[in-house]
């Protein structure tokens, strides 16, 4: 019996996820890493996050989306899985709004945390 849970994100963006991680100061590791489970079961993963206790977090790829993949009865992170995801999937928000822009000319002029913790982009684009 599997003790992995997958959870839906609306995550679609490998690069974006592996900088939001970095931001964020999540060690992860990744190409098709295995996610270690309970009584040594494994998942395959395309990002792998290790934790003390010997059981991992990843992220996997069902054809759609990267679903997180752990087995929570051994969660080991300072914060639930949904303020996990929640402060992930602001900063994926924030690199894909970032390179999908760029990509169309624009340039980030200003950045502003705001007080219940959002984040303000001015951007810009110069035409010629």
């Amino acid at each position: 019996m599997s003790h992995f849970s997958q959870i839906k994100t609306q995550i679609r963006d490998l690069s974006s996820l592996q900088a939001a991680l970095t931001d964020l100061g999540i060690r992860w590791k990744a190409d098709a890493e295995s996610v270690r489970g309970y009584r040594g079961q494994t998942r395959t993963a395309a990002v792998a996050i290790e934790q003390d206790n010997g059981y991992d977090i990843g992220f996997s790829w069902n054809g759609q989306e990267y679903e997180l993949v752990a087995d929570l009865q051994y969660w080991q992170q300072p914060l639930s899985v949904e303020g996990f995801l929640s402060r992930i999937t602001q900063r994926y928000a924030y690199h894909t709004v970032v390179t999908e822009t760029t990509r169309q000319g624009f340039q980030v002029a200003e950045q502003e945390r705001q007080a219940d913790g959002s984040l303000r982009l001015v951007l810009q684009r110069w035409s010629a």
